[in-house]
Formats: structure tokens, C-alpha cells, sequence
């Protein structure tokens, strides 16, 4: 069992335990400036004027005790001296007045009095005890200082070590797996093409930064860390298709090999070839370049897939489930119920595909266990980021107030509820409708209460270990959780919950071959490993997202459409199937920035409230998220469920609808929601 506990491949040495370091480091570096202001209040109660304490002081370099007669005279001889020019002497003698003079050298030496007087109070003050409090309050204010420098070097360091992770273990983002031969060919051909096209790009924003102008040593150091990360993920791909595996099958076809090709590679040779077609080869490296000014909320994103699959290795979500079992719900309500819960994290994480990479494969693992079927457990995992995006405190409302001054927070949040409510109903409805497959007997309520109540039991240590957590930012740091400070209080409640597993678990007996991994060490080391590939494809994925909304902006697709329609109605239509095309090439984060600078200003020209604009926005996304044949949350849900569960659902039975459940019915649930947001509430207004 030690030699299970300590030893790793070389993969976990290379690429999850300096993952993890790095993640562990923006942990610490964001909970460090947490503790920089408590410790700034903190010495200002201890000490009044605490930041003038924070430095030694300068001894004032006038002389308190000099001679107010002799200041006098010589300010009189220096006044008359100076006042001796050509143009004063033909006016006749200059007189100076001696009484404001000596009242200016009193007024001044009386300041020079003062001014030693504090600096002898000020050493005076500063005891031992302050001198030891600062230094500790200063290197930490130096580490964030460092932290805040290191973010867009992180950045590039965990891009480059997670996507050619995902490269060597073939877990890019695709339509399809490579499963012959030719799809592995063309597949590792292409990225790699990507690549170099990706290396060139930098290499040449390198070169145009130093000809525009002077290059802050900043800059230079970032544009070298991007093209070492493509060359890096360039060798990487090279790599990987000279050594294919051995359990390709010889063959294939073309067509469906292209379906293999990892969309962030399609989205670069589109972009990168529109650039170069237009004389503007450093296009991409532009747009990389830019994440580097959203480094903190990329380093987030990496931060919620780790908060997910350390959840995996927690019995956290089985206890949660348990509690809903002694009624014997069928697995439609149990999937709607899943499915509704999951928004309240959703909306911390701030985008449905992040939230299905790092808790989809916990959702859909529990309703199996429950009874549900694989096409129903898929599509809920599918959609279980997909009601949360329009509740307080999800950061994509937050970037769309901060970018169009005619909506803020409180107004999209409140009618967001309201969107919420109706997705989850529809959802509801569907589910037991259209989708019902199973009876429903619930179990009387006399047998499931006293049930249910021993089963949230085994929660109860989890709710103190979360409060306790909370409770410290709270009290000690100040911090509440809120879409700000999620990012770095979620991962240490997922550190805690591990650290109080591996010492209850020494008391509990196995419960079976679903029982996670025992011992903190191995968690870590089996959730960074689920970890490291899933935020190399998602990053690389929302990094050339951007380089393609680069790509529709430059090339003014937009512009085709009129500025303003007579219509609300009219202008909507369109809108709406806009917003779900953009929903289905692009991330959510991207995607709002080019909406705000072009679709948006069309839709308020054209009569239809900000409000309801982004309300609809949002809904569309959802649908072009779940939409084929991109269906980018399909895709997530397939990346961290299994390919294998996926083809044993596609080879089930039924009617056609049966077979496509995972597909049809969540485009039934929010299709019909996007319309009756769209759309109704057009009657009372437009």
C-alpha cells in the first residue's frame, strides 16, 4: 500500500504535480492578499497611523535650532540680491519688507520644530513589536505583488503543461474519437500544423511589437513564454504521430476522420488562414495576447474543473443523493432535481461548459446509481450547467453589466430568477411528459421523512467543515463567497472535506467498488490527474474561441446585418437565431464581448429592452451549447463520462426518440424556453 501511495508515473511528474503546484500558488497568492488587508486593519487598531509606521522615517534635513535674526538677514540679503536686475534698477532702490520676512523664517522654522517632533515620535513608536509586525505584513505584501506579476506567466505555464497533456493522451476536445488509423493521422497532422501556425503567429507578434516600438521586459518575457508553450505543443503533436498506438484500427474514412479533428485546431486553421490571407500573420498572437489582460478569470476556470474533480473523489455528491432516495423517485424527477440543484454552483463557476467538466461525470455516475438510463443520465449531465448561468453571482452577468452601462447586476439578476424558474419548470414538465419512461410510486410519506432524516445525518460533518471554512474568511479575513472570492475559498472547502475524509475514513468500512480513493495524498493525485487534461482542452478551446470572434469582428460579418430594425419582432427573429449560431462556435466569454460590441446596439436601436436582450442572449447560448453539430456541452459530457457509456447508450434500443434522448430532449427544454423569453415578453412592451 506505501509503494501505491508514493509512487508515480512519469506523466504525474511532468505534468500533474507541477499543475497542481501552480494551482496550490494562485490559491495562495489570491488568500494572501485576503490576509494583506486584515493585517493593514489589524495594525492600524493596534497602532493608530499605522501606515506611516510601515517605513522608517527620514530625519528633515532643516535645522529646528538655527538663529531666527541670522535666517532673517540673510533672507533680506538674498531678497535684495535678487531683486538687483536691470529692470528693478531703473525703477530706483528695492526695498524689502523686514517684518514679513521674519514672519515667514519664524512660520518656517516653527514647521521645521514640527516636523522633527513627529520624526522623534515616529522612532519613538516604532517598538520591536511593530517592527516584527510589519516585516511579516511586508513580505506578504510582497508576495502579492509577485502573485499578481507571476498571473499571465502561470497562465501560459498551465496552458502549456495541461494542453500538451491533452495532446499526448489524445483528450482534446472533438466531435468524435480517434478510433483508425487515418483518424489518428489526420487528427495529430492537423494539430500539429495548428501548432507551428500557432509558434509562427507569436513569433511574428513578437517581431512587430519590437518594430512598433520599445518592449517592456514584461512583454518580451510573455511573447517568449507563448512561443516556447507552441513549440512545446507543436513537439508534443509531432510526437504523437510518429508513435501511434498499437490499438488503431487499420483504416477509416475521411469524412468521419475529419470529425476527429479537436475543434480548437479547426478554429485555429480557420483563423490562423484568414489572418495570413488578409497580410496580418500575427493575428492570433494578438488575441492570445489579450487573454493575458482576463489571466485571473482564465486561471479561475482552471481553478472550478480542480474544485470539480476533487469533488469526484469526495462521497459528498452520494450523500446528497442519498437523501433523495428513500422516496423512490423515478429517475426523471430524480434528474430534475440534479439538474436544479447543480445551478447554485453553476452560477459560482459561471459558465455551464466549466461546470460540466468538472462535476458532469459525478452527475451522470449518481443517477446510473440511482437507476437512471444512460441517455437520460447524459443529457442531465449535459444540461446541469445550464439553468445556473442567469442566477447571483454568475461572473458572465457581471462581465455583461461591466460592458453595457444600460443593464447592471441587480437588474439581470433579479429577472434572472424568473428565467431560472421558467427553464427548471419547462425542464419538469419535460422530463415528465414527453420523457416519462419509468411509473411513478413514491414512497408514503410516513416510510421516506424518518428515512431521509437519517441519511442527512452523515452531511452533518460536511455542513461544519464547509461552515467552518466560510466562517474563517468570514470572520477572520473578511471575505464572504461571493462570484469575486469563489475561486479561491472553493478549492480550500474541497482541500478541507478531503483532509476530514482521510481521517474518518479510517473508521468507516469499504462500501464497495464505487468507494473513492482513500487518503488525501491519492485524492489529490487522482483528482489533478482527471484534472490536467480537461483545463488543457477547455483553455486551448476558449483561447482560440477568441481568436475566431477576432476573425467574425475584422471581417465586419456583422456589419451585414442593418443597424436597426423597424420591428422588435422582426429584429428578435434574427437575434435569436444569431445568438444560438454564436452560442454553438463560441465560449460564453467570448462570445458576450462580441455580442456587447455588435448585436447588442442593433437590438436597443431596434426597440427591445437591454434587460431582455441579455436575458435572451443567455438562454440562446444554453440552446447553442446543446445544440448539433457542434453541441459543445455534449462534447464535455462525453469528455468526462467515457467514451465507452456514450457508445453503450447510442447502441440501445427503443423508438427514435429513445435513441436521442440525450440529444432531443434538452433542446426541447430550453428551445421552448428561449422562445417564450424571446417572445412574450414582446407582447407588453414592443
Amino acid at each position: 500500500m506505501a509503494n501505491e501511495t508514493t509512487q508515480r508515473t512519469g506523466l504525474e511528474w511532468f505534468s500533474s504535480l507541477p499543475a497542481c503546484l501552480l494551482l496550490l500558488l494562485v490559491v495562495l497568492f489570491s488568500t494572501s492578499s485576503d490576509i494583506h488587508n486584515q493585517m493593514l486593519s489589524g495594525g492600524e487598531a493596534l497602532w493608530s497611523g499605522y501606515f506611516k509606521l510601515r517605513e522608517d522615517p527620514s530625519r528633515p534635513e532643516c535645522n529646528p535650532d538655527r538663529s531666527v535674526d541670522q535666517a532673517v538677514d540673510a533672507r533680506v540679503r538674498q531678497l535684495q540680491s535678487s531683486q538687483q536686475d536691470s529692470v528693478t534698477s531703473l525703477l530706483g532702490e528695492a526695498t524689502v519688507d523686514r517684518a514679513k520676512v521674519r514672519e515667514s523664517v519664524e512660520n518656517a522654522i516653527a514647521q521645521c520644530r514640527e516636523k522633527h517632533a513627529d520624526f522623534a515620535t515616529l522612532k519613538e513608536r516604532i517598538t520591536p513589536s511593530v517592527k516584527a509586525y510589519r516585516a511579516v505584513e511586508g513580505f506578504i505584501g510582497d508576495i502579492i505583488a509577485a502573485g499578481l506579476t507571476a498571473q499571465p506567466y502561470i497562465l501560459i505555464a498551465i496552458v502549456m503543461i495541461c494542453a500538451a497533456t491533452a495532446t499526448l493522451s489524445r483528450h482534446h476536445i472533438a466531435m468524435r474519437p480517434m478510433e483508425t488509423r487515418l483518424d489518428y493521422t489526420l487528427s495529430y497532422t492537423l494539430q500539429t500544423i495548428a501548432n507551428v501556425m500557432l509558434m509562427g503567429s507569436s513569433v511574428l507578434y513578437r517581431q512587430v511589437s519590437h518594430d512598433v516600438g520599445a518592449v517592456s521586459l514584461e512583454q518580451e518575457l510573455l511573447h517568449d513564454f507563448w512561443i516556447v508553450c507552441f513549440a512545446v505543443l507543436a513537439l508534443a503533436s509531432l510526437y504523437r504521430l510518429i508513435r501511434p498506438p498499437s490499438d488503431l484500427i487499420p483504416g477509416g474514412d475521411l469524412g468521419r476522420a475529419g470529425l476527429a479533428v479537436p475543434l480548437y485546431t479547426g478554429m485555429c486553421l480557420i483563423s490562423g488562414s484568414y489572418f495570413v490571407f488578409i497580410g496580418h500573420g500575427a493575428g492570433i498572437g494578438v488575441y492570445l495576447d489579450k487573454l493575458m489582460e482576463l489571466s485571473s478569470m482564465f486561471l479561475n476556470v482552471a481553478l472550478y474543473v480542480w474544485v470539480g474533480m476533487m469533488l469526484k473523489q469526495t462521497r459528498l455528491a452520494t450523500l446528497v443523493f442519498n437523501v433523495f432516495r428513500p422516496w423512490r423517485l423515478p429517475p426523471e424527477a430524480l434528474a430534475v432535481v440534479a439538474v436544479a440543484v447543480a445551478a447554485i454552483p453553476t452560477a459560482y463557476t459561471g459558465a455551464s461548459g466549466i461546470f460540466v467538466i468538472a462535476a458532469g461525470a459525478v452527475i451522470y455516475s449518481e443517477l446510473r446509481a440511482a437507476g437512471a438510463r444512460r441517455h437520460l443520465a447524459l443529457a442531465a449531465s449535459a444540461m446541469s450547467g445550464s439553468l445556473g448561468v442567469v442566477l447571483r453571482p454568475c461572473l458572465l452577468v457581471v462581465i455583461i453589466a461591466y460592458l453595457n452601462r444600460e443593464v447592471t447586476t441587480d437588474d439581470l439578476f433579479g429577472w434572472g430568477v424568473w428565467v431560472f424558474l421558467l427553464t427548471a419548470g419547462m425542464f419538469l414538465l419535460i422530463s415528465n411528459t414527453i420523457n416519462r419512461q419509468s411509473r411513478f410510486e413514491p414512497a408514503p410519506f410516513g416510510e421516506a421523512m424518518p428515512a431521509m432524516a437519517r441519511e442527512l445525518l452523515p452531511l452533518v460533518p460536511y455542513a461544519l467543515v464547509i461552515t467552518g471554512v466560510v466562517l474563517f474568511y468570514s470572520l477572520a479575513l473578511d471575505v464572504g463567497v461571493d462570484e469575486f472570492s469563489a475561486p479561491r475559498i472553493l478549492p480550500v472547502i474541497m482541500l478541507a472535506i478531503l483532509v476530514y475524509e482521510h481521517f474518518a475514513g479510517r473508521r468507516r468500512p469499504a462500501e464497495g467498488p464505487r468507494q473513492p480513493p482513500r487518503g488525501f495524498e491519492r485524492s489529490i493525485r487522482a483528482a489533478t490527474n482527471d484534472t490536467t487534461a480537461e483545463i488543457g482542452a477547455l483553455l486551448l478551446l476558449f483561447g482560440l474561441s477568441v481568436s475566431l470572434g477576432g476573425v467574425i469582428e475584422r471581417a465586419e460579418l456583422m456589419q451585414m446585418f442593418p443597424a436597426s430594425f423597424d420591428s422588435p419582432w422582426t429584429a428578435m427573429l434574427l437575434m435569436v437565431v444569431v445568438l444560438v449560431i454564436l452560442g454553438m462556435i463560441m465560449d460564453a466569454f467570448g462570445a458576450v464581448i462580441l455580442v456587447s460590441a455588435t448585436v447588442a446596439s442593433m437590438a436597443y436601436a431596434s426597440g427591445v429592452n437591454p434587460i431582455h436582450f441579455w436575458m435572451v442572449t443567455l438562454v440562446a447560448f444554453e440552446l447553442g451549447y446543446l445544440s448539433p453539430p457542434v453541441a459543445l456541452n455534449h462534447l464535455l459530457t462525453r469528455q468526462v463520462v467515457g467514451e465507452q457509456e456514450v457508445l453503450a447508450a447510442q447502441n440501445e434500443g427503443g423508438t427514435f426518440y429513445q435513441r436521442h434522448e440525450r440529444i432531443i430532449m434538452p433542446l426541447i427544454v430550453m428551445g421552448i424556453s428561449l422562445l417564450l423569453v424571446a417572445f412574450v415578453p414582446l407582447m407588453f412592451y414592443a
